[in-house]
């Protein structure tokens, strides 16, 4: 099964995610796929705290770019947190966009059970310089994607989180 759980940040998504997951797994670890990459003391913090609250409930996986080579050394269930950073580091890595949503439809193929984090970053005004408004474009071509082939769809705000799907 595939579960997509997207929302703002600091929404609440992550925390949801991470508990839907733990559930689903029952008596099995879940894995845990990070993607973000180290670029900031700000991000270090933001990653530091990922870590304390999932301690040791999962098996976790670093990987900022390679997302589907990753996911297929899995053999359970898996949480990867999360598409925004990882589709932000295929930008960085200035990877052309039909790639990364190619990657992204394989990632999708998989048989594993797995859950999806991803950042809805299109309710805002129109950026004002082309790398943000390519972000914002290739976020909702990935989170349609997304949408499409997860069996469920969970929309956060404020803490909660409101099945769409």
């Amino acid at each position: 099964m595939k579960t997509l759980f997207i929302g703002g940040i600091k929404s609440g998504k992550s925390r949801l995610a991470e508990a839907y997951i733990l559930e689903q797994a029952a008596t099995d670890k879940p894995y845990y796929l990070a993607t973000t990459e180290f670029f900031d003391d700000e991000m270090q913090t933001r990653i530091l705290i990922h870590q304390q609250r999932r301690q040791d409930l999962f098996v976790t996986i670093e990987e900022p770019v390679k997302l589907f080579e990753a996911l297929q050394k899995c053999r359970g269930p898996v949480l990867v947190e999360c598409i925004s950073m990882w589709l932000n580091n295929q930008l960085y890595h200035q990877i052309p966009e039909t790639d990364i949503l190619q990657e992204l439809e394989a990632v999708l193929q998989l048989s594993c059970d797995m859950v999806l984090v991803h950042n809805e970053v299109g309710l805002s005004v129109i950026a004002d310089n082309r790398l943000a408004r390519q972000f914002v474009d290739l976020s909702g071509k990935a989170a349609q994607l997304m949408g499409r082939h997860c069996d469920q769809v969970f929309f956060c705000s404020a803490g909660l989180k409101m099945q769409m799907k």
